[in-house]
């Protein structure tokens, strides 16, 4: 789009979006956003209609997820912002590059009472909350600074949501000129001389080990040449699955929940984790810090220091610190190979081990599956094998229900031809399951594998496991199979394993989405739960 200075701010702001190389926005026009959308006719930009503001903040999410793009979002003053906090918090705990830009009431409207449509005292202080950048515009210019430092911020910062505000008299005043995109910053190169400690440090370990997490995603291929000199085991976080191939000799995969790696990290004398935050939400324990023979990368300097010691902490893009550790790293004699005794599993497990195993048959190595919160993704987070980075993509820190299913359409716009899955519960897809309208309207081909158990399952097992009798975690759900057809999704209730094979191959031909009702049914035996 040409700069002109009689294109209104709305206007110029598409222009903009699209000069930093935006293709997708996920959003619903309203009375307050419309001058946001008067320019999006003549733009190469798609938008994207969602059924509620909550699905185009999990749509941004997915996409930025499944590509490494920002995902952008339009929303409106009010409820609009309200209703998409949910995925920011989202995207902000899992380091997802999410840009949200809103409409506000006009400047001089603002935070004074007065009874407005859509009136917030403090719509700001609500984003700030769950964004890593949060602005305000007065001008055109600070609408123009506002896209600037979000793209500045997503290239060379720890990923998480940017939020712009753009008062409703402003987006209809003239831009004025400089509506072009600026040169972005680059992650900062990692210390020289923290490099050789690293090294000097790996080298010398007995028993030296690997974590890698999301942030690590990018950096496999040289993850996996320093652990194979050093015969290392690697562990990931859930959000690192995929960063090493699943099969590899080396890679334990997503371990974490298990009590054995806290033996394995008292052994270690070199940890070198890598792109992780080490929170709860990876170890799911009351176990303590790690407080010695931790050297960490990242590039938020906020988790060298919490809540574990860090040894050595090299702040710094993860593959760039690793490639210029695997230089220096000295090859060892000896089998690459590593073990971790998973143990017996319950039987619960154990009936969600071989439905995962028919999925995982089914959808090739490539395909981006967007899991719930539900037991069957928890079980996957462990036992599913993932071998291609930004190929798993769940709701780690946030724990939010419902992003699956928008989290994979956006996906699907993001990587295009490739295969989309969603991994979702029976409760979960209540929470979204309007943007089956979305899906449809627009053909993707999306394979939605629900699991339906008729009931909150994790939380009843919870109450039982801490003698509460189970109650509030059985529910009446609608038939599903119709409810599906009726948004012009096909649907398919497959009664056996062998089955459930045949509706994945069926809906990875399919010409639009289709719903895989999957229940406790369809695995021959009865005492799973």
């Amino acid at each position: 789009m040409s700069t002109r200075a009689e294109l209104s701010t709305g206007e110029a702001l598409v222009g903009l979006l699209e000069a930093y190389g935006v293709d997708t926005i996920f959003g619903i026009p309203g009375v307050h956003n419309v001058e946001m959308y008067r320019a999006l006719p003549r733009s190469k930009i798609r938008h994207v209609l969602v059924r509620h503001e909550q699905g185009a903040g999990f749509m941004a999410d997915g996409y930025a997820r499944a590509t490494g793009k920002p995902g952008v979002c339009f929303t409106i003053t009010g409820p609009g912002l309200t209703n998409i906090l949910t995925p920011m918090g989202q995207a902000w705990s899992d380091s997802s590059n999410v840009l949200v830009i809103s409409s506000a009431l006009d400047i001089k409207d603002s935070a004074q009472g007065r009874g407005r449509l859509h009136e917030m005292i403090d719509q700001r202080g609500a984003a700030a909350a769950v964004t890593g950048l949060h602005m305000r515009a007065y001008t055109p210019k600070d609408v123009r600074d506002g896209i600037a430092r979000a793209f500045a911020h997503f290239a060379s910062q720890r990923p998480r949501p940017a939020y712009l505000e753009i008062p409703l008299d402003l987006l209809k005043e003239p831009a004025g000129e400089g509506w072009t995109a600026r040169g972005l910053p680059a992650i900062a190169t990692p210390p020289v001389h923290q490099i050789d400690q690293a090294v000097e440090r790996l080298n010398g370990a007995a028993s030296p080990l690997i974590i890698l997490g999301g942030g690590a995603l990018h950096a496999g291929a040289a993850a996996l040449e320093i652990a194979e000199k050093l015969k290392a085991p690697i562990i990931t976080t859930t959000a690192g699955k995929g960063a090493v191939p699943a099969d590899h000799p080396l890679c334990l995969g997503y371990v974490m929940g298990r009590a054995g790696v806290w033996r394995m990290l008292r052994k270690s004398d070199a940890i070198l984790c890598v792109g992780s935050e080490l929170s709860e939400t990876d170890f799911w324990t009351d176990e303590p810090a790690i407080e010695r023979n931790l050297i960490r990368i990242d590039i938020d300097p906020a988790v060298m220091s919490r809540p574990h010691t860090a040894e050595i902490a090299i702040l710094g893009d993860a593959r760039a610190a690793l490639e210029a550790i695997a230089k220096g790293v000295i090859a060892r004699d000896g089998a690459a190979r590593a073990g971790f005794d998973m143990g017996e599993p319950d039987p619960l497990r154990a009936m969600l081990a071989q439905v995962l195993a028919v999925i995982r048959q089914e959808l090739p190595p490539e395909t981006v599956i967007c899991s719930d919160m539900t037991q069957i993704a928890y079980a996957a987070n462990e036992i599913f094998p993932v071998s291609v980075p930004r190929t798993w993509l769940h709701p780690v820190g946030f724990g939010t229900l419902g992003f699956a299913l928008p989290a994979g359409i956006g996906a699907k716009f993001g990587v295009g031809e490739r295969p989309v899955a969603v991994m979702i519960g029976d409760y979960g897809l209540q929470y979204t399951i309007n943007e089956l309208g979305t899906a449809a309207e627009h053909g993707l081909q999306l394979v939605i594998l629900m699991w339906n158990n008729d009931a909150l399952g994790q939380i009843r097992d919870d109450m039982v496991n801490k003698g509460i009798q189970p109650n509030a975690v059985t529910l009446r759900n609608p038939d599903f199979q119709a409810l599906a057809r009726a948004y012009g999704v096909r649907a398919e209730k497959p009664q056996s394993l062998a089955a459930l094979a045949e509706a994945i191959r069926a809906a990875l031909r399919a010409e639009g989405p289709t719903l895989i009702e999957m229940t406790p049914r369809m695995v021959p035996r009865t005492d799973h739960g």
